[in-house]
């Protein structure tokens, strides 16, 4: 269980590294088994905007944050957030987890709303 999650963990380090070196701006990811979590951060490691399913909005549309369609909603949530700060390209940090189920349906969903990467 351990080594799973340091394994995760070193993944996520590597791709970190990759994206700071760019110097891009990125779309970081956190799943847990309750809830999904998107924040923007810049290269200066400053968090431009958030979503998550534990908003009180997403939390009237999709009581149970830990499904792919709430991924997709809070998705959708941080490309708008994103764009009304003038953010249009992004560098996707998923940490380590696999591109699948809610990381791939978040992604899919900022996609879709208008973001790049």
């Amino acid at each position: 269980m351990i080594e799973k999650k340091l394994a995760r963990l070193r993944r996520a380090r590597q791709t970190r590294l990759k994206i700071a070196e760019l110097k891009a701006v990125r779309l970081s990811v956190h799943r847990s088994n309750g809830h999904i979590y998107a924040q923007v951060i810049d290269a200066g490691a400053k968090v431009l905007a958030t979503a998550s399913s534990l908003e009180a909005e997403v939390r009237k549309q999709m009581p149970n944050g830990g499904n792919v369609k709430a991924a997709a909603l809070v998705g959708q949530r941080i490309a708008e957030k994103a764009k009304a700060k003038g953010v249009e390209q992004v560098a996707f940090d998923r940490s380590g987890f696999k591109y699948h189920g809610r990381v791939k349906a978040l992604a899919d969903a900022a996609r879709e709303a208008g973001l790049k990467f």
